[in-house]
């Protein structure tokens, strides 16, 4: 491993001007499952890091009526997974982060950093953005709130700004007659990146969708709404040929890649299945 200059600062102005004083030389550390192994395996040129373990007021999972579910910087995925509101408020997400890497890697990952990540295949994206998640991002010049969906320009970009630092995520609460879904297609059931992603957040009203948000990952430069689709179910009554049309639209709303994991067509035909799978999970319609 290369040989890198470690700060800890015990507030998130001193991380935050650090950041701005180093550059693109320095790289925020929490969990460091993604930046230790890209240090040693020299896939990342890192010559400071700064380990915001020590900030105080950044390790919070909280949740009210109100304002819904809060996740601080230093939160794990393990944390969020055995969260008995999460599971129960939250099914999407917390399967979601059930899929991240091994218990090991949950134990040590954080929710923040696997969105900062900006992995077009992170499996914890798509629910958050069907949940219509907002950030929050701090630095010296002020904090400001930014729904997750518009943070993200391409793989492994974000918009963050020198000095800026997501010091966390908001999750509006669910509405009482909503229901949410991840789904998850890999070559295997474990320690695997997403093939494909979808999620579906939808609330239901006298037997119609009052409102629907889609969400398709691993099919794009970036985790993407599949608005179209949204638009096609919303304000409708469910029913199964609806349901494959809002799946046939999802489809050609992607704009996946081929690569080692699946072609192009493949993704764009699993967009159509999962898609078609979750909506139904959803919104109970007859299979």
């Amino acid at each position: 491993m290369r040989r890198f200059r470690y700060y800890a600062p015990n507030s998130l102005a001193e991380a935050s001007r650090l950041l701005r004083e180093l550059g693109e030389t320095a790289s925020l550390f929490a969990g460091g499952t993604d930046l230790l192994v890209e240090i040693r395996e020299e896939l990342r040129t890192c010559a400071h890091v700064i380990d915001i373990k020590k900030i105080p007021d950044l390790h919070e999972l909280s949740f009210d009526e109100e304002r819904g579910l809060r996740v601080g910087a230093q939160t794990t995925a393990r944390e969020i997974e055995i969260s008995p509101v999460v599971r129960t408020r939250y099914p999407n997400l917390a399967s979601a982060v059930a899929a991240l890497g091994s218990i090991q890697v949950r134990n040590r990952a954080t929710l923040v950093g696997n969105i900062c990540r900006a992995s077009p295949s992170a499996d914890t994206l798509p629910p958050l953005i069907a949940d219509g998640a907002v950030l929050t991002i701090w630095s010296e010049d002020g904090e400001r709130s930014l729904p997750i969906e518009r943070f993200f320009v391409g793989p492994g970009r974000t918009v963050l700004a020198r000095g800026e630092i997501v010091a966390g995520v908001t999750i509006p609460p669910p509405r009482p007659a909503s229901a949410r879904i991840y789904i998850k297609h890999g070559r295997r059931k474990a320690m695997e990146l997403a093939t494909v992603g979808v999620a579906v957040s939808v609330d239901r009203h006298a037997g119609a969708c009052a409102d629907v948000r889609i969400a398709l990952g691993a099919v794009a430069p970036t985790p993407i709404r599949a608005l179209r689709a949204e638009a096609a179910l919303r304000g409708n009554r469910v029913t199964p040929r609806l349901i494959a049309e809002a799946a046939e639209i999802a489809m050609s709303e992607a704009t996946p890649i081929s690569n080692v994991r699946a072609s192009a067509g493949y993704r764009r035909e699993m967009v159509g299945v999962l898609t078609r799978r979750a909506l139904e999970a959803v919104t109970g319609a007859p299979q």
